[in-house]
């Protein structure tokens, strides 16, 4: 299994985004995370569009568009234009989620369906094959720095086994809480792609903590 490491810019430093995101590049991620919050369907505001448009020069990588915002259809070709690969949102904000699905891919993105730690997997059950990315919220959306709910890691397990019986290359990532110490458990649940933000932030040597995080996930695959 591969695993990818996706700095979340939430816990950048705003003030330096375009140096902090070729930091992070630098250091060895392999996507960059934006957490788009519209003090609506989550109680905090953060980026649109305008912040993508702006990173995008900065790096290759692919970025990541997390959307927390509610009625979501009209931001998706908005942040494809603006440079996102893969975007995903959460069905509770979407009115018809099939059509949401279809919308993303017909503007060249991946799709991608985002589970809350409450939020029951029967939202998969007609969905997951047309998905590229399953992302499951190990806390409650709204704010960075929270501690990771280990409930969840059933949940991830579950979600894994029906991945896996697609026969598909769907991603399964894990988003809240992630750090060097849990990052291990994470994966042997079966994720394969981890948001990190103040983990990775908020560490003085961005190389280092991608490092350690990257040596952890090594020892699940020597496991295994």
């Amino acid at each position: 299994m591969a695993y990818r490491i996706a700095p979340s810019i939430l816990s950048a430093d705003f003030a330096r985004l375009g140096e902090e995101v070729r930091a992070v590049a630098a250091a060895g991620a392999d996507l960059v995370h934006f957490d788009v919050m519209d003090n609506h369907y989550v109680p905090n505001l953060t980026v649109g569009p305008l912040v993508c448009a702006a990173v995008r020069p900065h790096t290759q990588l692919p970025i990541d568009v997390h959307l927390m915002v509610k009625p979501v259809d009209r931001l998706v070709p908005e942040f494809a234009k603006a440079g996102a690969n893969l975007i995903s949102f959460h069905p509770e904000a979407s009115e018809h989620v099939d059509r949401t699905i279809a919308l993303i891919r017909e503007h060249g993105c991946k799709p991608g369906l985002v589970l809350n730690p409450a939020t029951p997997l029967a939202h998969l059950d007609h969905t997951l094959e047309k998905l590229d990315l399953v992302l499951l919220m190990s806390v409650n959306p709204g704010y960075g720095g929270q501690q990771f709910i280990a409930s969840v890691l059933p949940k991830i397990a579950e979600v894994r086994r029906r991945i896996d019986k697609t026969g598909r290359d769907i991603w399964l990532e894990v988003d809240g809480g992630v750090k060097a110490d849990n990052i291990a458990a994470i994966a042997a649940a079966g994720a394969d792609t981890f948001v990190a933000g103040s983990a990775i932030f908020g560490s003085k040597d961005y190389a280092a903590i991608l490092r350690e995080m990257r040596a952890r996930l090594a020892g699940v695959r020597r496991a295994a």
